[in-house]
C-alpha cells in the first residue's frame, strides 16, 4: 500500500549529504562508492527506519522535499 511519508530535517540532510560526490584518491584499484551508491543505502537506511520500500520513492507534487510516498513494508 502507498503511503505519505515526511522526513525530520535530521534525516533530510542525511539525504542530501549522501548525494554529493566525495573526494578520493584510488589506491590499489580500488574506488569508493558512488553518489547514486551513497544515495541508495541512505534510503534504504531511511527504508527501515520508516517502514518502506526504498526502490518506491515518489516525490509529493506541491510539497517540500521532504514529502514524499512509498509502498509501506510487509
Amino acid at each position: 500500500m502507498r503511503k505519505e511519508f515526511e522526513m525530520a530535517d535530521e534525516q533530510y540532510q542525511e539525504i542530501i549529504e549522501a548525494c554529493k560526490p566525495v573526494p578520493y584518491m584510488i589506491i590499489g584499484n580500488v574506488l569508493p562508492s558512488s553518489p547514486q551508491e551513497n544515495a541508495n543505502m541512505a534510503w534504504r537506511f531511511l527504508g527501515d527506519e520508516l517502514g518502506f520500500e526504498y526502490m518506491t520513492v515518489r516525490p509529493v507534487s506541491g510539497k517540500s522535499a521532504k514529502f514524499f510516498t512509498a509502498e509501506t513494508s510487509a
